[in-house]
Parts: structure tokens; C-alpha cells; sequence
């Protein structure tokens, strides 16, 4: 769930802070449309990879902020720093030469955020809650880079087990 504090920051990005308080508070369940770009920015990956490397995260104590998923477009939304794209893509390009399923949600762009008590099951749901406001670190970004590329080889290698070695 999140926090009274968080529902508070998460207001501060939308266009309407007292309207956005009064649907989650008629609807805690609703979910809102939210620039990004002023109080964060998004990470958005394919679903397996984006729970992957949350696991990741988790596992090694890493940095790591509110994480969101859409089950029906089965993607998973990373809560980032604003304007710290370069800080990840840089990081991403020395960890890996291939390139990811992902998508940079800065400046200009909107994000669905879930309500801040949604039920199992709905579309949008949180799978690491906003617990305070968002700290402005750039080690979580280059943290959540590092987990991306290391979940990507991960998954990768994990779909070859098994396979017949390539005769040469």
C-alpha cells in the first residue's frame, strides 16, 4: 500500500493535485494519468524482464523506488530520478552491447499510476510500493541499470537450458 506522505508527493505531479486527491480518496483502487518529467521519470520494460530485475534488486540490497506493472500490456514501470536518462543509458551501454526491451518515460511524457490500494489482480497494481517521496540518487538509476542488463543475460541464458548445443 501506499503511504499518506507518497499519495501527497504522487499529487504534486499531476496537473490537478485536489482533483487527483479526491478520485483516490472516492476510489483508492482508480488509477490517474501522470506527466512524468518533474518529480520522476519512468523505466518501462517487458513484464518478465521488469520482475526479474526487481528480484535482482531486492536480492543485493540495491536502490530501488516504486516499481508499477500493467498486466494487460504486461509492462512493468521503474520510478527513476528525473532527468537521469543519461546517466542510464550510459550505464546501460557498459554493462551490455545487446539492446533491451525498454522505454525512457522523461520529460513530455505520461504514465498510469495504480491507485494507492489496489486489489490482486487488478490491471494496474504496484509490486514496490511508494513508501516516501521519491529521493533524487542517481545510484538508484545506475542500480536499476546494472539489474536489467545482468536479469536480460539471466533470462536469456535460462531460455537456451536444455538446447542442443549448435553443431559446428
Amino acid at each position: 500500500m501506499v503511504t499518506r506522505r507518497s499519495i501527497d508527493w504522487l499529487c504534486e505531479a499531476s496537473d490537478d493535485p485536489q482533483q487527483f486527491r479526491m478520485v483516490w480518496s472516492d476510489d483508492p483502487r482508480q488509477p490517474q494519468v501522470v506527466a512524468t518529467g518533474a518529480l520522476f521519470d519512468v523505466v518501462a520494460t517487458d513484464q518478465q524482464l521488469g520482475i526479474e530485475a526487481l528480484d535482482q534488486l531486492r536480492r543485493r540490497g540495491m536502490p530501488v523506488s516504486a516499481v508499477l506493472i500493467d498486466r494487460a500490456a504486461r509492462r512493468t514501470g521503474f520510478m527513476v530520478p528525473p532527468d537521469t536518462q543519461g546517466v542510464f543509458e550510459r550505464t546501460l551501454a557498459r554493462e551490455t552491447s545487446e539492446p533491451l526491451p525498454y522505454r525512457y518515460l522523461g520529460d513530455g511524457s505520461y504514465v498510469v499510476l495504480p491507485g494507492p490500494v489496489p486489489l490482486p489482480g487488478d490491471r494496474f497494481e504496484w509490486l514496490n510500493p511508494l513508501k516516501r517521496r521519491q529521493h533524487c540518487s542517481p545510484l538508484q538509476t545506475v542500480a536499476l541499470a546494472v539489474m536489467l542488463a545482468a536479469s536480460a543475460d539471466l533470462i536469456a541464458r535460462a531460455e537456451q537450458y536444455g538446447l542442443e548445443p549448435a553443431s559446428g
